[in-house]
C-alpha cells in the first residue's frame, strides 16, 4: 500500500487534481447554503469552474508544488465558505465585498451567535477535510530552474483572471451575451444562481459609486441653494421640480423660510428624541400567529391611533444586520435605492461635514447627541457623527452600572440614559439620536438575567425569545413616553425599529401561514423589510395612522410633525413622498400603489438621485 501511495504521489497522474480538486472546491463552497445544481443553470457553472480552475493554475505557477496550490484553493474556500454559512444565518445575506470593511463590527459582536452547523453543512466540512487530504498526496513538482517560465506564466494567468473578473462588469455580457441574474436588491439569490465567488466578483464593480446620467455638480448645487432659499409650500402636488436632476427645479409654490430659522436666531423649539431600537420589529405583519399575551401592548396602542401621535409602517433596506444604513437613510434623507447593495456608507461615503439632520438642527440652535450603548467604533460611529454634525457621543463605557439583557445594555437603562442628558441639557433644544443594542440577535441561548415571559403557539424557544425581548423594549418605552408626558418643555420622540430580525427566527410564523422565506413573492419580500414607527409628542401635532413611509423619508416627517423649518432638502423629500411615499433597495411604492424598483424609474427619480450624488459626494467639495 505505501508503495502505491508512493507512486502515486511521484506520479503525474497527479496532475489530474489539478482539474478535479477545484471543481470538488466549487462544488462544495456551494453546497454549504444551497443545492447548486437546483439553483444554478450550466452558464454560472461552468464560468465558476473557469475561475475555480485557472486560480489553481495560477497558484502551481506561484509555488511550483501541486500539493500546496490545491490545498491553498481549497483551504481558503472552505474557510470563507464556512464564514459565509453563518453570515447568511445570522443577517440573511451572504458576504458582500463591503463586509471587508466591517471585519472590525463583526468580530466585536461575533461572541454573541450560535455557530450550530446543521447537517448539510457538516458534511461539507468532512468533504473539504476530505479534499485536503486527497490533495496531500499530490506531490508533482515542477523542478527549481523552471521559475524563468513560471514567472511570466503566472503574470499572464494574473491578467487573465483580472480580464475574467472585469468581463462582469459590463452590463451587456451579463445581461445579454451570459444571461446571468443581476438583480442587485436581491443578493442571496445572485449568490445562489450565480455562485459564491462569481456573486462577489460580479459585486465588486460596485465598490465606487458612478455619477447619475446627466449629472452636473455646478448645476445639482444651484438647484439645492434654490431648495434652500425656499420651501416646496405644496407638498401635496407631489412635483419638486422636472425630471433630470441637471438642472434647478421648478418651484411650485414657495415660501422663505422663518427669518429666524435663517439667522440662527432661536425661538422656543421643541426637542426631538430618537430612538432606533435594535431588531425592533413586529412580527404580526408576516402572518397570524398565537401568543399568551401581547408582546408590545404599549406600542401597539401608539399604533391604532393615538392622541398627538403619527405611526405606521417604515420600509427599511435591510434586513438581519447592517444597521447602519436604516441611520443613514434617516439621518442624511439619503436612500440605499441609489447605493449598492451591501455597501455600508458610514464606511465607505461619508466625508467631513456631510450634511444631515444632526447638522442642520444645529444650525438652528440644537444641541447635538449621538448615543450608542456599545462599543465605539461600530460602523465607524466614532468618526461618522462628528462628521455629519453631532457635538457630543456617549457610548458604551459613559454608561456606569447598566441593567444588562443578556450580554447587552437594556433598553431600560438606555433610556434612563436619555433622561439623564435631557435633565442636564441646559437652555438649548435638545436633538438626541440613539441606537439601542438590547435586542440584538441572537435568540439562541439561555441567560440568568433574561426570562422570556412571551410563548407563542407551535413556535421555537428562539422565537419565544425574540418576542420576550420586544416586550422588555415596551415596557421600557412605555415608562419613557409617561416622564416626557410630564415635562413642560415641548419634546417629540420618534420611535422605530432599524430592521427586522432573520428568517431562522420568524420561519414558524411564515410555516403557520403556508409560507416559507424562500418561496416569497417580492411583494411578500417586501413585508420582510417593514417595522413600526412613530412619532409623538407631549404638544398638540396633527395624529396620523395607517402611514406608509421609507426610512429616507422620516427626518422629513420628524421636523414636519415638530413644527421645526426644514432646509432646502428637506423640504424637498417631504413633497416628493406626495409622488414616490416609499423607496428602499428593496422596493418603490408609487403614490397610485404601484409595485416597482428604483432602476424602473430612473426618470422619475432622476431629481432625487443627482441630489443625493450631491450630498453625499460633491457637497464637501465647496
Amino acid at each position: 500500500m505505501k508503495k502505491v501511495i508512493q507512486k502515486i504521489r511521484e506520479s503525474r497522474l497527479s496532475l489530474i487534481m489539478l482539474l478535479l480538486a477545484p471543481a470538488a472546491t466549487f462544488y462544495l463552497l456551494e453546497w454549504y447554503t444551497h443545492n447548486p445544481f437546483e439553483t444554478m443553470k450550466t452558464t454560472p457553472q461552468v464560468l465558476n469552474l473557469v475561475m475555480f480552475e485557472l486560480l489553481a493554475l495560477l497558484l502551481f505557477a506561484a509555488f511550483g508544488r501541486l500539493h500546496v496550490a490545491l490545498m491553498t484553493e481549497t483551504l481558503f474556500f472552505g474557510i470563507y465558505g464556512l464564514v459565509n454559512y453563518f453570515v447568511l444565518n445570522f443577517r440573511s445575506v451572504p458576504i458582500q465585498p463591503w463586509d471587508l470593511l466591517s471585519v472590525g463590527t463583526a468580530a466585536s459582536v461575533a461572541g454573541n451567535y450560535d455557530y450550530t452547523l446543521d447537517r448539510e453543512a457538516v458534511l461539507v466540512v468532512l468533504g473539504f477535510a476530505l479534499l485536503l487530504i486527497l490533495e496531500f498526496f499530490c506531490r508533482f513538482t515542477l523542478k527549481k530552474g523552471t521559475w524563468k517560465l513560471r514567472l511570466p506564466m503566472a503574470a499572464s494567468l494574473v491578467v487573465l483572471l483580472g480580464a475574467f473578473g472585469l468581463m462582469f462588469h459590463s452590463d451587456e455580457i451579463v445581461e445579454q451575451k451570459l444571461r446571468l441574474y443581476n438583480k442587485l436588491f436581491t443578493p442571496t439569490t445572485i449568490s445562489f444562481k450565480n455562485g459564491t465567488a462569481l456573486a462577489f466578483v460580479m459585486e465588486l464593480r460596485y465598490m465606487s459609486v458612478d455619477k447619475p446620467a446627466g449629472y452636473d455638480a455646478d448645476a445639482a448645487a444651484a438647484a439645492l441653494a434654490a431648495l434652500d432659499e425656499t420651501q416646496t409650500a405644496d407638498s401635496g402636488s407631489g412635483e419638486a421640480g422636472e425630471a433630470g436632476g441637471s438642472g434647478a427645479p421648478e418651484v411650485i409654490e414657495a415660501s422663505a423660510l422663518p427669518s429666524d430659522a435663517l439667522s440662527g436666531e432661536k425661538e422656543q423649539l421643541p426637542n426631538i428624541i430618537v430612538i432606533m431600537d435594535e431588531a425592533f420589529s413586529d412580527p404580526a405583519i408576516l402572518g397570524d400567529f398565537s401568543v399568551n399575551q401581547d408582546y408590545m401592548p404599549f406600542v401597539h396602542s401608539l399604533l391604532s391611533g393615538a392622541e398627538n401621535t403619527v405611526s405606521g409602517w417604515l420600509n427599511v433596506s435591510v434586513l438581519g444586520g447592517n444597521t447602519a444604513n436604516t441611520e443613514f437613510e434617516y439621518l442624511t434623507g439619503n436612500t440605499m435605492a441609489f447605493l449598492p447593495q451591501g455597501s455600508i456608507p458610514y464606511q465607505q461615503y461619508i466625508g467631513e461635514n456631510a450634511p444631515s439632520l444632526a447638522s442642520h438642527l444645529a444650525s438652528l440652535g440644537y444641541r447635538t447627541v449621538a448615543m450608542h450603548p456599545y462599543n465605539a467604533s461600530g460602523w465607524d460611529r466614532d468618526t461618522v457623527y462628528p462628521a455629519i454634525g453631532f457635538s457630543e457621543m456617549y457610548f458604551l463605557p459613559d454608561f456606569e452600572n447598566p441593567v444588562k439583557v443578556r450580554n447587552y445594555v437594556s433598553d431600560q437603562s438606555d433610556f434612563e440614559k436619555i433622561v439623564e442628558i435631557f435633565e442636564n441639557k441646559g437652555e438649548e433644544p435638545l436633538f438626541l439620536f440613539n441606537v439601542t443594542m438590547q435586542n440584538h440577535s441572537s435568540y439562541t441561548e439561555s441567560f440568568d438575567n433574561f426570562d422570556p415571559r412571551i410563548e407563542a403557539e407551535d413556535c421555537s424557544q428562539t422565537l419565544n425569545n425574540y418576542l420576550s425581548l420586544l416586550s422588555l423594549s415596551d415596557q421600557a418605552l412605555e415608562e419613557l413616553i409617561s416622564w416626557f408626558a410630564g415635562q413642560e418643555e415641548e419634546t417629540v420622540i420618534v420611535f422605530f425599529g432599524d430592521h427586522q430580525t432573520t428568517n431562522s427566527v420568524i420561519e414558524p410564523i411564515l410555516k403557520r401561514n403556508g409560507k416559507s422565506s424562500s418561496t416569497l413573492t417580492q411583494e411578500e419580500q417586501a413585508d420582510r423589510y417593514k417595522v413600526p414607527f412613530f412619532i409623538w409628542a407631549n404638544f398638540d401635532i396633527e395624529e396620523e395612522s395607517g402611514v406608509e413611509t421609507s426610512a429616507n423619508y422620516l427626518a422629513s416627517r420628524t421636523l414636519e410633525a415638530a413644527g421645526v423649518p426644514m432646509d432646502g432638502y428637506f423640504a424637498w423629500l417631504s413633497g416628493f413622498a406626495e409622488t414616490v411615499p416609499v423607496i428602499s433597495a428593496n422596493h418603490v411604492t408609487l403614490a397610485d400603489g404601484t409595485f416597482t424598483s428604483a432602476d424602473d424609474q430612473s426618470e422619475l427619480l432622476s431629481d432625487y438621485r443627482g441630489y443625493q450624488y450631491y450630498r453625499l459626494f460633491d457637497s464637501s467639495a465647496d
